[in-house]
C-alpha cells in the first residue's frame, strides 16, 4: 500500500483519488511520530478537519479550494514536496470537477438560492448603508471659501504697495503724469 501512494507521488503519474493523497499524508504522520491531535494543535486545525483529509472525506470541507490550502499546509508540516503534492491535488481537483454535469451544476445553483431564500429576514439581512455626503461637501465649500478669501486679502495687500510705489517720485514726493492725447 505504501509503494502505491509513494509511487503515484514519485512518478507524477496522476493521482487517482483524494483518498490516496490523505492515506500518504497520513502514512508521513505516522512514521514521523506525530498523533492526530499534536498536528490540529501544530496547525491550528480540529483534529476532525486532519482525519477527513487522511480519510479523503471532500464533501466534509466547505469548498474543495479551502481543502487545497489545508492540504498544502499540512504537507508544509510533514516535510513533504509542495509542488508534488499540489500537483496531484489539482489532478484530482479537474477530474473531480470535470466530471461534473450541467445539470448537477444548476441543481446547485438552485439549491443555494432556495437556501438564500430561507435564511432572508429582516433580522439577518444588512440593509446597504446609505452614504452621506453633506458633511464632505460642506467641507469642501468651506474650503475653497477660506482660500478664496485669502487670495483677496493677499491681493488686496499687493495692489496698495504697487499704486504707492508707481505715484512716489524720486525725490520721495507723489508725482502725477497726465498724458494729453494731441489730435
Amino acid at each position: 500500500m505504501a509503494y502505491k501512494v509513494l509511487f503515484f507521488l514519485d512518478n507524477n503519474r496522476g493521482g487517482d483519488s483524494m483518498k490516496e493523497i490523505g492515506e500518504y499524508l497520513k502514512e508521513t504522520r505516522i512514521n514521523h511520530g506525530v498523533s492526530i491531535d499534536e498536528a490540529a494543535e501544530d496547525l491550528k486545525m480540529t483534529p476532525k478537519e486532519i482525519e477527513n483529509m487522511e480519510e479523503g472525506n471532500t464533501r466534509a470541507f466547505k469548498d474543495l479550494y479551502h481543502l487545497k490550502e489545508l492540504v498544502r499546509e499540512y504537507a508544509k508540516y510533514l516535510g513533504l514536496d509542495l509542488e508534488k503534492v499540489s500537483d496531484e491535488f489539482n489532478d484530482f481537483l479537474f477530474e473531480k470537477t470535470s466530471r461534473i454535469s450541467l445539470d448537477d451544476i444548476k441543481e446547485a445553483r438552485k439549491r443555494k438560492q432556495e437556501e438564500e431564500k430561507k435564511v432572508s429576514s429582516p433580522y439577518t439581512k444588512i440593509p446597504p448603508q446609505k452614504v452621506n455626503f453633506a458633511p464632505v461637501v460642506l467641507a469642501f465649500l468651506i474650503a475653497i471659501l477660506v482660500l478664496l478669501v485669502i487670495y483677496l486679502i493677499f491681493r488686496s495687500l499687493d495692489t496698495d504697495e504697487i499704486r504707492n510705489t508707481e505715484l512716489m517720485g524720486r525725490d520721495g514726493c507723489y508725482e502725477f503724469a497726465y498724458q494729453v492725447d494731441r489730435y
